[in-house]
């Protein structure tokens, strides 16, 4: 995930905190589909749509997300041409403290954005601050018609302005608690957990 600090993260090898799953397979699928038919009924169509994944898992929700909007509108176009991925990495305000971050690669659908509706798509929404980024990012590439904005999970603590207008799973947190995002393509498996620090341990 990418909005929030690293206590915000989750190390699933963690053995001083407690875990507890929130999302399966099964209903990261169904929520998924979900917004799939929310993004369309909201934009008419998918004619002049463009899903922008912010890495890392964004990119594989983007891409799943256009899968079913290209089945459900019987669009045989590529993938490509549907969906794609938005570095963000120069545009974070927190790229002093990790100047060694790598950046990802940017790979826009070969029509562009201007006049496009863009979809944004990360795996969870936190203090706001990564989208701030991707809007920048987003700026400084193309002029969208408008910017619309999914998640899998919004667990607040908003720091920013900035609210998904499609969210898979609303998930109340504590500052202290960890939302662990896993999908098949970049951890083998799909699941969402909470982890929660053990009894005297603080990690906000």
């Amino acid at each position: 995930m990418h909005d929030a600090p690293p206590s915000a993260g989750a190390d699933p090898g963690d053995t001083a905190a407690e875990t507890s799953r929130v999302l399966g397979a099964e209903e990261i699928r169904r929520a998924l589909t979900r917004i799939a038919h929310e993004i369309l009924e909201s934009g008419h169509g998918a004619d002049d749509l463009v899903l922008l994944g912010i890495p890392h898992r964004g990119v594989p929700l983007a891409e799943r997300l256009a899968i079913q909007i290209a089945r459900a509108e019987g669009d045989d176009r590529p993938l490509d041409q549907l969906a794609g991925s938005l570095d963000i990495t120069m545009y974070r305000d927190d790229l002093r403290h990790n100047p060694t971050r790598a950046p990802s690669p940017t790979r826009i659908p070969r029509d562009g954005i201007d006049g496009r509706t863009v979809v944004l798509v990360d795996d969870v929404l936190y203090s706001g601050r990564t989208i701030r980024a991707a809007l920048d990012a987003l700026g400084a590439i193309g002029r969208p018609a408008a910017v619309r904005l999914a998640v899998l999970v919004d667990r607040g603590h908003r720091q920013l302005p900035i609210r998904a207008d499609h969210v898979g799973k609303n998930l109340p947190t504590s500052r202290s608690e960890r939302v662990h995002v896993q999908l098949m393509e970049t951890d083998g498996a799909d699941a969402v957990d909470i982890v929660r620090p053990t009894a005297g341990e603080d990690r906000a």
